[in-house]
């Protein structure tokens, strides 16, 4: 969704350009992912009714991952802004600081799964516990992803000697998919360590 391109080439009776495509494959692909994550948290508390549900203790290092992905989240935006003001040496910085805390929020995300293997809380031995994996771990796989993107808008700001209007376009779609990042994050984080509690009764009730 780095591509530029326009959905059409015609102006609208209004006289307003169409969105790019880049946005529009962009929401879509962000409503796809909350769905998914939308029946991820379902099952999650459907399955969090059972006798044997027993959720592992959460590891202190993903409160600490919290404040990096916030912290990826305000970079990506104040990458944004400096695109839009033609700052293009503070975009490459803001780019930077963005995707270096995302990798350390992934190797913080390792670094729990590390400490919970320790201490044998296996994905197999609990449903909780697979809860926790599966949940953590797609969320990761989407960070991933979003570097990947990410990575490629980096090079060509660096490859830039000023910010045009489709390298500002594709900083402003990595910083709109980190929000969503960032959103999904607290919503997960506070299901796992019991935040959300009284939302999943009304979810149990209403899917039940």
């Amino acid at each position: 969704w780095l591509e530029e391109g326009d959905v059409a080439q015609n102006r609208s009776d209004a006289g307003k350009e169409p969105p790019p495509a880049t946005k529009v494959g962009l929401a879509i692909f962000l409503a796809v992912a909350g769905c998914l994550f939308s029946l991820l948290a379902a099952a999650f508390f459907m399955r969090g009714d059972a006798p044997d549900w027993q959720m592992p203790p959460i590891p202190g290092v993903l409160w600490l991952n919290t404040l990096l992905l916030a912290g990826s989240s305000v970079a990506l935006q104040l990458a944004l802004v400096a695109a839009r003001r033609a700052d293009v040496e503070r975009v490459k910085t803001a780019l930077l600081v963005g995707a270096a805390t995302a990798g350390l929020f992934l190797i913080g995300q390792i670094w729990a799964w590390r400490e919970l293997l320790e201490l044998r809380f296996f994905a197999s031995s609990n449903a909780a516990n697979a809860f926790f994996y599966l949940l953590t771990g797609a969320h990761a796989l989407h960070l991933i992803g979003g570097l990947v993107a990410l990575a490629r808008t980096t090079d060509r700001v660096r490859g830039a000697g000023r910010v045009t209007r489709e390298l500002t376009t594709s900083v402003e779609l990595c910083a709109i998919y980190w929000h969503f990042l960032l959103f999904v994050w607290l919503l997960m984080f506070a299901m796992l360590i019991g935040w959300a509690d009284g939302f999943g009764v009304i979810c149990r009730r209403l899917l039940s």
